[in-house]
C-alpha cells in the first residue's frame, strides 16, 4: 500500500462531501482525506491504485487532481 498525494481543486467541507462517493466506493482505497487548509488543498490517499486511477474518480466528481512529487 502506497501513500499519494495530489494537488486538488476540493476546497470546502461542501467539495469533499462531493468527491466522497467517488473515492468511498473504491475498495482499494484504505484512507484518504483531503487538507482544505493547505494553499494546494491537498489529497492523500492510502491505495494499492495507480495514481491516474485515483485522478480519474477524482475528475469524475467534477474536480481536478494532480501528483505531487515528493
Amino acid at each position: 500500500m502506497s501513500k499519494l498525494k495530489f494537488k486538488t481543486n476540493i476546497r470546502c467541507g461542501n467539495c469533499v462531501r462531493n468527491v466522497s462517493p467517488f473515492l468511498n466506493k473504491s475498495v482499494d482505497i484504505e484512507t484518504w482525506s483531503v487538507d482544505t487548509e493547505s494553499e494546494m488543498k491537498i489529497l492523500t490517499v492510502e491505495t494499492d491504485l495507480e495514481a491516474s486511477e485515483v485522478i480519474k474518480m477524482v475528475e469524475e466528481a467534477g474536480f481536478t487532481a494532480e501528483v505531487l512529487n515528493e
